[in-house]
């Protein structure tokens, strides 16, 4: 099993595959589609917003995956 299909402790791997833009008062988080990789929310597709240098295909490993982050724009 490589490192990015494990699941360590309480978190659940998501899969990137969509970068939607820029978010944050100063535009420094990025938002994000991902598809969650394993659990009860398998195959499930969420936004979340992300920190630091994100691309498509990147694993992140998510605390809590029944939220959605606010779209782009605030509607």
């Amino acid at each position: 099993m490589s490192a990015e299909e494990e699941t360590t402790g309480d978190s659940t791997a998501a899969e990137v595959i969509e970068v939607v833009g820029k978010t944050g008062m100063h535009g420094e988080a990025m938002q994000v589609k991902c598809r969650i990789r394993e659990g009860s929310n398998k195959g499930r597709i969420i936004t979340r917003n992300v920190l630091g240098p994100i691309r498509e295909g990147d694993v992140l490993q998510l605390r809590e995956t029944q939220r959605d982050a606010d779209s782009i724009g605030g509607q």
